[in-house]
């Protein structure tokens, strides 16, 4: 599948993936639900296009009847039929425009939805791969680009070609030599507007890219502000925010530089043909072919008609930015998540919480393997730990049990059942995560328990956050259970945070638990409530741990010890360190501090 062109910058390097083109079926989709306010939209529009005809023939007969035979009763008549006319379309004109008003804010709330659905389900590796400013972007600044595209756009295209189409015609029965000669003109306008609008688009695109990029960085300070404050970086991320802006400012200034050539071209076109109408038609009129009325008249429609097709290559320059918008947001809706659930797939119920990983290999990007041949059974209730350096593939392991990624060779099971056979919902629902940095919600204390199970009780979370150690700090806040932890938590301490992650697991009460242990970075006090929590945690689950602290490698039944992407040693903690390998060199030069700091405190 082709993708949309999109610069994605690095620092000095930027990345341009090829042209996508839009499904316009899946872009008019989202109009069907609201065929009956387009109809009536699409009458009103009718109605007004076509009372704006009518004004040109009225004027006619003002010139060639009223004021030529001077009947001033005809004035009169001809004037309340003008008022009428001019009500009517005003009517129409409000009825269109708030049907039309009514459609754009529900295509863009749907189509924001439809696109935020989506990233629900795409894949992990899809979000490591992607920037979240650029994807909040085309959420929000993208989405509503389309809504013109699918509104105003379409309806001026229909309403102005109406109203060209019915003047090129009245023009006929006035006079065809005269509507010909005018209808010579209109290729030579019509190849100018559309030629600056193709450039319109592509310049257009490479703003909304530019905007994104910014965004992006903009996102990414505001989320680590604190990193940025620590390392006193703000003059730094300043010039790197100033640049990405200029940058979408340089980008934006090429758009208006092309507008404004654009426009004074078109307007040029515009009325140099209406010089030549004139030129052209008095001569009509000299020689006893057009009325003066008809001249008037004649003159009133081929500005229609200009103004018609100025506005139809407008609208089509208005069109071409909007597409920019729309292969972005079409860039994502027609990604597939990496992960699926398989059509046939079951729903995994209880379980006892056995995983085998059998001949497992998995690559993140096709070429090099980051696991091989992995093969471990743990039992159900067993507590096992992966241990290993940096990069020895312990947190791809932890991703493939919930099935975050699927491996690229072997199986995972669950309970002897391969996990790509059951639903995904249904296999996480059997899993609880611990993750080493706890990420909480900007909102109350009572919430982010609760997200382990929606539909738990005030009672069922107190008891949560007791088993967790976090009841007696919780009820020490003003607010208590309906304080606000801040943006990721940030009003907590980080074992505070850690015992909301954890009483968040012990409500969700899962069989399997994948912990990333976290402790290390605790003082003594939190870690020993930690501690504590962990261990109610783990009692009667399969526990998977990524050990970071003697204590609890002390807990294991079990330890895998990981390098270069293979087991090179299981067993307990007195088996390996028998055995006098990687483990009990890691041991020796990871683990001596916590032994010294055991001793002492004891």
């Amino acid at each position: 599948m082709m993708r949309s062109r999109s610069r994605r910058r690095g620092k000095d390097t930027e990345q341009v993936v090829p042209d996508i083109p839009v499904n316009w079926r899946w872009l008019i989709g989202y109009l069907k639900p609201f065929i009956g306010r387009m109809v009536i939209a699409l009458v009103a529009l009718v109605m007004s296009a076509g009372f704006s005809l009518i004004f040109p023939t009225v004027v006619q007969q003002v010139v060639d009847s009223v004021l030529v035979a001077g009947d001033i009763t005809l004035l009169d008549q001809i004037t309340a039929i003008l008022l009428i006319v001019f009500a009517i379309q005003a009517i129409s004109s409000a009825l269109q425009s708030y049907q039309l008003g009514v459609i754009g804010e529900s295509v863009v709330i749907n189509m924001r939805m439809d696109l935020y659905r989506h990233l629900q389900t795409l894949s992990l590796g899809y979000f490591t791969n992607n920037r979240v400013g650029d994807l909040i972007s085309r959420l929000t600044n993208d989405v509503t680009a389309i809504r013109g595209a699918l509104t105003s756009n379409i309806t001026v295209l229909l309403q102005q070609s109406f109203i060209m189409i019915g003047a090129v015609i009245v023009m006929v029965v006035l006079n065809w030599r005269l509507t010909l000669f005018i209808l010579a003109l209109v290729p030579l306008i019509a190849a100018i507007g559309f030629g600056f609008g193709i450039f319109m688009r592509r310049t257009s695109t490479r703003v909304q890219d530019e905007i994104a990029a910014s965004t992006t960085v903009a996102n990414e300070v505001v989320s680590s502000i604190r990193e940025v404050k620590s390392f006193v970086r703000e003059p730094y991320e300043l010039a790197r925010f100033s640049s990405a802006v200029q940058r979408s400012l340089k980008a934006a200034i090429q758009l208006v530089r092309l507008n404004t050539i654009f426009s004074p071209i078109i307007a040029f076109a515009g009325f140099g043909a209406l010089g030549m109408i004139l030129w052209f038609g008095g001569r009509e009129a000299l020689e006893g072919r057009l009325t003066g009325g008809e001249l008037i008249a004649f003159l009133i429609y081929g500005l229609t008609v200009a103004q018609s097709l100025v506005s139809l290559i407008f609208t089509f320059a208005e069109f071409q930015k909007a597409l920019g918008a729309t292969k972005r947001v079409y860039e994502i809706l027609s990604t597939p998540p990496d992960v699926t659930d398989p059509p046939n797939a079951v729903t995994l119920e209880s379980v006892k919480g056995g995983i085998t990983l059998r001949d497992v290999t998995f690559s993140y990007d096709k070429r090099q393997n980051v696991l091989h041949d992995i093969n471990l059974e743990i039992a159900p209730g067993e507590i096992v730990a992966l241990v290993g350096p940096s990069g020895a593939g312990k947190s791809t392991i932890f991703n493939l049990i919930p099935r975050f990624y699927d491996p690229t060779g072997g199986v995972v099971l669950i309970d002897d059942t391969d996990a790509r056979t059951v639903t995904q919902a249904s296999l996480r629902a059997q899993i609880g995560i611990v993750p080493q940095e706890t990420l909480l919600f900007g909102d109350t204390i009572r919430e982010n328990i609760r997200y382990g199970r929606l539909e738990a009780t005030q009672e069922e979370i107190e008891a949560a956050a007791k088993a967790a150690n976090a009841h007696d700090f919780i009820m020490g806040l003003p607010d208590q259970y309906e304080a606000l932890v801040g943006e990721r938590g940030v009003k907590l301490s980080g074992g505070q945070r850690q015992r909301i992650s954890i009483a968040r697991a012990i409500l969700k009460n899962p069989r399997i638990l994948l912990l990333d242990e976290a402790t290390s970075s605790l003082d003594s006090e939190s870690e020993h409530e930690v501690q504590e929590a962990l261990a109610r945690l783990m009692q009667n689950r399969t526990t998977v741990i990524i050990a970071h602290r003697l204590s609890t490698i002390r807990i294991a039944h079990r330890i895998a010890v990981l390098d270069k992407g293979q087991i090179i040693e299981l067993g307990s903690h007195d088996e390996l360190m028998a055995k006098n390998g990687l483990y009990a060199k890691l041991y020796s030069m990871q683990f001596r501090d916590d032994v010294l700091t055991t001793f002492t405190s004891e």
